[in-house]
Order: C-alpha cells, then structure tokens, then sequence
C-alpha cells in the first residue's frame, strides 16, 4: 500500500523528526502492507505551531468561503471513494462491499452536510439589545479510532473547519493510511497550509502530547473510556475544552407486540456490522420471557448468514481478538448458555472471531454490563416494559440503543425514559444531522449535524 514516510504540516509532507516507524498490519492475512512514522512530541509541535499560524486567516474567512473548501473536499474524498475503500479492507480487514458503502460513502454525505451548515449556520445573532457571536474555538486537537478511519476523521474535521478552526489530528495507529489519504485530499480541495495537519504516532507519545500541548484549544477524542477519562483529567488542568466520545454497551428493546423477526434481523446485523467494532452497537438484545426462546432461535439463525472472511471481517489485531476471546470465554464462565459461535478461531490466518450469540444473560454478568468490541451478542429477558428499562438503563454507559414496538408512539414513549443520547425507533434510518454522544460515561458533547458544528464555537455577546 502507498505510505508517506513524513508528516503532513503547513501544507507539505515533512520528514519526522524521529526514526522510528509503525508498521500497519492486514488483519485479514496478519501481512505488514505498509510503514508510517511514529511522530514524537517534536512533530506534535511543529503541527500545533502551523495551526495556531494559519489559525487568524482561516477564522477571518467568510463562512462562504470555508463552506467552498469544505465542498471541495467533499467532491475529493467522493472522486477518490474507491481508493479509499480498498485501503480500509487492507489495514482494517473490513469487507470490500462494507468499506464502500459505510466507511467510504458515508464520510461523503457528512462533509456535504458541513459544507451546507458552514453557509447557513448563524455565527451571529440578535438577543434584545446584544448581538451574540460564534466564533471558533481555536486550534483543535483530534485523536481518532481505526473502527471508523474515515468517518470519525470526517465527523471531526468538517465541523472544526466549518466553525473556523484549524486542526492537528492523530489517527489511530492501526489505519493511518486513510489519513493520509484524508491528508491529501485537504491539499487537493486547497484548503490554506497549516489549517489542517496530520501526525501519525502511537497514543501514549503522539496523543499524549497534542492533548498536553498549551497551543491546543480544544481536544476531541473517540475511544474508550478509561483513556477519554485521562485526557480529560489532563484539559481539565489547562481549563482546556474537551469533546470525547467514548464507549457503549447500547440495549435493543424489543416490546411485546413488536415485528420479532424483523427486530432481532436488524439486531444482529447491528452488531455483526464492522466485525462489531462499532461504539453504538446494540449489543444487548432485551427481550420479552413470553418470546424469549422464538427471539434466540431467530438469532441463531441470522447469524449463522456472518460467514467470516466473506459477510463479516476479522477484529483490528491480535489484542483486539485476545480481549474479544476472553469475553467469550467468560460469558460461558458465568453460565451463559452459547447458541452461536464460541472463543475457536474460524479461520486459520487472520485476526478473526466466530460471530457468537448469548442466551440466559443476566444483567450482572460482564458480557452483559462491559463493551466487548467485537462480534458477540447478548440476549436478556425481561418480564415487563419496567423492568426492560431498569436493564436497559443498567450500565455506566449512554451512547445509543433501538426500540421496537406494534407503533411508533409507544417505541418512542419508552425510548424517551431511556438514558442514552441516540435511540433508533423501529429502525429509524441513519441521520447525518442527528446529534450523535453520550450519557454517563459514554462522553461528553456531540458529533454531526449543527450540534456537532456547536462543539467548535465560543461564544461572545456585544452589548448596544
């Protein structure tokens, strides 16, 4: 695969200031396809030195004129979509068809939603005799997962752009590639030098040091928790603004009377989706005790269509499918009864997961209560809509969820008591413009649509 050996600062690829380098791994094969630099704190430096200089000329650029750039960028990352998508099946082993039409298509459609809200957005308005303004934050650090290479670029990116910020971001280790292709893209669209750059690095070196730096305003991260919680330990100490988007262990309520079938269909390929890589995954599956049994054998079979290798990837790497692993061999510890898939390997090569199905989860039990990340459903009874919501409601976690019901009334009456920032009502379509963040430890702020445009502005009021 094409790598760049440098860092992407001022506008230019630039050599690291360091030697060493990280090597991206085909999950699919466990094969090293490429070599990215392992950026130091130096680099970090230089990139946060050419976002706060090119900081006052992009803020003072008309929103028309960032929405143009923005539009450009979009008309870029759409023109080079099948490039992208082969390089996300090769460093994240997702499947061709999936990398096409979720991690290279959607990206698309959000940097279009940026492009129209950086040209209507109200950065200025009348309250009585004041005029409030918003106005960019300042330089932004982001720090981005591999489940999603592309989007949670995207989902940071366009809004901190849109608002008039500059930006340095992080990417994962694992998927660098596609930020660097992101990187380009940015030149291509001619955004000005310096309001975006890109260093590639490990999270311990790299993200720990554009999340420390003074010259960072702002720092927006999408991970796990415990390591959310130490970067806002960290801003907190610098009075420094925080967007973090973090874990989720999402509830599918399926309500008595509800279309069974097609809510447990729709359930598992939820979950199944991107290896079950995906934060808002509604990995438990919360089930009436009169059709409970007729819910696990529909399960039973519709995960059995997850064939690995073909219909579903493998997980990132070799720890991702250990912790995957150990989740599965825990959930038979505790006594969960296992109606598909198990902890044996499916394949002889390649870091993947037989798709796996619990029945006879208890609240309690770990696999009921922490985020697995990997392909491994659990499915609860309940005995009435009162105690669904105590289970549902029963983590640390509030990211997203489902509710099915005979109507969309009473889904949604449910759904408004659940404590959780997004919820899917009968299988409501995707939004690029719903608010998408978490309660609890799920995070703080939100991501996409104007919401996600209001993470990235301050406000000021002039009185008259």
């Amino acid at each position: 695969m094409k790598a760049h050996d440098g860092m992407y600062i001022g506008g230019e690829w630039r050599p690291a200031e360091g030697r060493d380098t990280i090597a991206v791994v085909n999950p699919a094969d466990e094969r090293v396809i490429a070599q990215v630099p392992a950026g130091t704190a130096a680099d970090v430096d230089a990139a946060v030195r050419a976002a706060r200089a090119a900081f006052p000329g992009w803020a003072a650029t008309p929103p028309a004129g960032r929405a143009a750039r923005l539009a450009a960028l979009r008309d870029v990352l759409a023109s080079r979509a099948e490039e992208i998508a082969a390089t996300i099946t090769a460093e994240l082993g997702s499947p061709l068809r999936l990398s096409q039409t979720v991690h290279a298509g959607v990206p698309v459609l959000v940097a279009g939603s940026y492009a129209e809200l950086a040209a209507t957005y109200a950065f200025e308005e009348k309250l009585g005799n004041s005029t409030v303004l918003h106005e960019p934050v300042g330089v932004v650090g982001a720090i981005t997962p591999w489940n999603y290479p592309l989007h949670q670029i995207v989902a940071k990116v366009a809004p901190a752009l849109a608002a008039g910020c500059t930006v340095v971001l992080k990417p994962a280790e694992d998927t660098p590639l596609t930020a660097q292709i992101f990187a380009e893209a940015t030149g291509e669209a001619g955004l000005p030098a310096g309001v975006f750059n890109l260093v590639t690095g490990l999270g311990p070196v790299a993200g720990q040091a554009l999340a420390e730096h003074p010259g960072v305003d702002l720092v927006s991260f999408t991970g796990s928790t415990a390591v959310g919680r130490s970067i806002g330990a960290t801003a907190s100490g610098a009075v420094k603004r925080v967007a973090l988007e973090l874990g989720g262990k999402s509830a599918n309520v399926i309500l008595p009377g509800a279309d069974l079938a097609k809510a447990v269909n729709v359930g598992v390929a939820n979950v199944m989706s991107n290896s079950g890589q995906t934060c808002s995954a509604w990995t438990r599956m919360l089930v009436d005790a009169e059709r409970y049994e007729e819910a696990v054998a529909l399960a039973a079979a519709a995960v059995a269509k997850y064939v690995p290798g073909e219909r579903i990837g493998p997980v990132v790497n070799a720890k991702q499918l250990d912790r995957v692993r150990g989740y599965i061999e825990k959930g038979v510890a505790e006594g969960a009864r296992l109606v598909a898939g198990g902890p044996d390997s499916p394949r002889q090569e390649g870091y993947y997961v037989s798709p796996t199905v619990f029945a006879d989860v208890t609240p309690e039990m770990a696999i009921a209560q922490e985020e697995i990340f990997g392909p491994v459903l659990s499915i609860l009874r309940y005995e009435d809509e009162e105690d669904a919501l105590r289970i549902a409601n029963g983590t640390v976690y509030g990211l997203a969820g489902a509710v099915w019901a005979a109507d969309d009334e009473r889904a949604a009456a449910f759904a408004r008591r659940m404590d959780t920032g997004q919820v899917d009502i009968n299988g409501g379509r995707f939004n690029p413009l719903a608010p998408f963040g978490g309660y609890k430890q799920s995070g703080v702020g939100r991501e996409l649509g104007p919401h996600g445009l209001a993470e990235y502005l301050q406000t000021k009021s002039l009185q008259f």
